[in-house]
């Protein structure tokens, strides 16, 4: 049988026993230092995605294994680091369908990086960057002032990694990320019960100014998932213009495991967005943003976990972006008959149970909107679409118009459109365009 776990764990068994007389036997020991995420097969090699606290790593063991009655530490097994890009936030195995094949395929993301697909060919030790967007051409690096020293010349196609157990190997800038233009910094918060939030920041370096950067504050921590972290083109306007992009890794996601994700669900909600609200604070208390200069965003169930942030603390965000939110929890969580629902209630909590129902109630942004209070600038979209619930943006809207103080400054706009943006590449873009001219024109005014 199974056995309780906050992370993967990997079993094997004899071929030659029937399968219902087959005894698992557990490869690798529990080690907090190295936490799989993922794993990928071929004949000779298995892949790894590991954790190292916070980092990602990816490392190959030779095949077989050995025969070990008792599971050991991954570290036994002489694993073979493969290079990594600095400030790696997610690793995503690409098709590696051909078992006999020695080269795999991942998808590396970081901050300060367009997403590369990268070829390990574990055979010959090499490594090819296959596919990845291209921004530091010579007019690029112009346009940022920069030396006009060909970036072809140092920034190889295909490398060699040795076998060995070392870190991450360095290059010259051959991962093509934009760390000459950027930083990427990490930070541990301190939530309301001691418990530890990581915080990402990405800056520019030439235009971050002290005492005078507007932040924009991004959460989701729901279902297990991780936060998205990866380079979008579309924020470095924002950077270009001294914004600070930050990156809550809030209770309810995936950053931490299965005890992360269960500590930020249903009645444990409330976690999750004091997690952000002291995130937000640090930002205003540690790196000098200016109260009247913080933006927030969330999409989907991050949505929820904004609006909740808002009603909590209103005066501490300027303005908000909620992209397809949840926002009314006690009310969709009713008609089992939306494609969403079922999986809903294992995340939210089950609105015929009682604590479930009192829990949502405690944090529901449509049942929470004050009265006595100005609100942050809000740009909520949606679509006519049953997955999302249009009407849920819509009466949020409403009601906190209604109710808080007016203030012209501060407007809430809703944006409704009948195509699911996400599915439609020109929509999406628009809708970005929208989003990035809101936030300048809130923290213009």
């Amino acid at each position: 049988g199974g056995q309780p776990t906050d992370n993967h764990y990997i079993l094997r068994s004899s071929l030659d026993v029937a399968f219902d007389k087959r005894i698992w036997e557990n490869i690798f020991l529990d080690d907090p230092d190295l936490v799989i995420q993922d794993v990928d097969f071929s004949d000779t090699h298995l892949v790894l995605c590991v954790r190292e606290g916070e980092s990602f790593r990816l490392c190959a063991i030779p095949l077989p294994l050995p025969s070990h009655k008792e599971g050991v530490r991954l570290k036994e097994h002489c694993p073979r680091f493969l290079p990594l890009p600095n400030h790696v936030c997610e690793i995503s195995p690409g098709p590696n369908y051909d078992y006999y094949s020695s080269t795999v395929r991942f998808t590396i993301s970081t901050p300060v990086m367009p997403d590369a697909v990268v070829d390990y060919d574990l055979s010959s030790g090499k490594w090819n960057i296959i596919q990845q967007q291209n921004l530091l051409h010579e007019r690029t690096r112009i346009l940022y002032g920069k030396a006009s020293s060909s970036l072809s010349d140092r920034s190889p196609t295909s490398l060699r990694f040795e076998c060995d157990n070392s870190k991450d190997h360095e290059g010259d800038n051959v991962w093509n990320d934009l760390s000459e233009f950027y930083a990427c910094e990490h930070y541990n918060v301190c939530s309301y019960d001691g418990i530890m939030v990581p915080l990402t920041l990405v800056y520019s370096h030439i235009n971050k100014k002290e005492n005078h950067n507007p932040a924009l504050l991004h959460g989701h921590g729901a279902y297990g998932e991780l936060l998205d972290k990866r380079w979008r083109s579309e924020l470095k306007s924002l950077l270009d213009r001294g914004w600070l992009i930050a990156y809550a890794d809030v209770r309810g996601g995936g950053g931490r495991g299965k005890k992360w994700h269960h500590d930020g669900r249903r009645t444990m909600k409330h976690n999750s967005i004091q997690d952000f609200l002291h995130c937000a604070k640090f930002l205003v208390e540690e790196k000098n943003v200016p109260e009247d200069r913080l933006a927030a965003w969330g999409y989907s169930a991050g949505g929820l976990l904004v609006a909740s942030a808002i009603n909590s603390c209103p005066h501490l965000f300027r303005a908000a972006v909620l992209k397809v939110p949840f926002l009314d929890p006690t009310t969709t969580l009713l008609p089992p008959i939306l494609p969403l629902t079922p999986a809903d209630y294992e995340e939210f909590g089950y609105p015929f149970d009682s604590e479930d129902f009192k829990a949502l109630r405690k944090y529901s942004p449509y049942d929470n909107i004050r009265d006595d209070a100005v609100y942050p600038a809000v740009l909520v979209s949606s679509s006519f679409s049953t997955r999302f619930g249009v009407w849920e943006a819509a009466k949020w809207a409403a009601r906190v118009r209604e109710r808080t103080v007016y203030d012209p400054t501060r407007p809430i706009l809703l944006n409704l459109t009948t195509e699911i943006v996400e599915e439609n590449r020109y929509m999406k873009t628009k809708e970005l365009a929208m989003e990035t001219a809101f936030l300048l024109k809130m923290m213009e005014s």
